[in-house]
């Protein structure tokens, strides 16, 4: 049996790809920069373009303590913030004195069919050097056929002084493209911090 071989085929011998191929590169949209803000909204940028769109939120610290970091969605030029999601929260956590570790599901921070702002991290402190960072993934807000998919990982500085790991995942229950997501404290302004907006694929 013959083999065919093609010569300069390896990934890393591609210089350039041709401009409708992706590939998979998250590209910055756009950059907010939170000082003592109510909220912080990305009204546009959310289309079709990507596949993916992925926030990144950087040090975000509360001014209140022990106040959950959130998101909701919204459709077209709407402003409620109350589309409805059904996800699932789990966490691990340690002290700081290293008395207690856990792996635990927590039904307080997921929501079934519910149309409240969904907690990416949940009782963050508000001390000097206490923030919350992690990455937000929604799939193909644009879809007016499926459901919109998406999946946060996180970690806390709980304002009881522990680390906590946040796995939080759902689905927005709607067949209308999302436009606009918009991120919160449970209680209280954010008082500093950066969200980073990305397309990706």
């Amino acid at each position: 049996m013959a083999i065919i071989k093609h010569g300069n085929n390896a990934l890393a011998n591609v210089t350039a790809f041709p401009s409708a191929v992706s590939t998979g590169k998250p590209v910055l949209i756009s950059t907010a920069t939170a000082s003592s803000s109510a909220s912080i909204e990305f009204t546009s940028g959310i289309d079709s373009t990507y596949d993916v769109y992925q926030f990144e939120f950087i040090d975000i610290h509360p001014a209140t303590d022990n106040a959950n970091f959130s998101f909701q969605t919204d459709t077209g030029t709407n402003t409620n913030y109350n589309q409805t999601i059904t996800s699932t929260y789990f966490a691990s956590y340690h002290t700081e004195d290293g008395s207690t570790a856990a792996l635990q599901y927590v039904t307080g921070q997921d929501q079934a069919q519910g149309t409240g702002f969904q907690t990416l991290v949940d009782a963050v402190g508000n001390g000097n050097d206490e923030s919350c960072s992690g990455t937000l993934q929604i799939f193909q807000p644009s879809s007016s056929t499926f459901v919109k998919h998406f999946i946060a990982r996180s970690h806390g500085y709980n304002g009881s002084d522990y680390s906590t790991d946040l796995f939080c995942a759902g689905y927005i229950n709607t067949a209308t493209a999302i436009t606009r997501v918009q991120f919160k404290f449970s209680s209280g302004n954010t008082d500093s911090g950066i969200i980073k907006f990305y397309g990706v694929g």
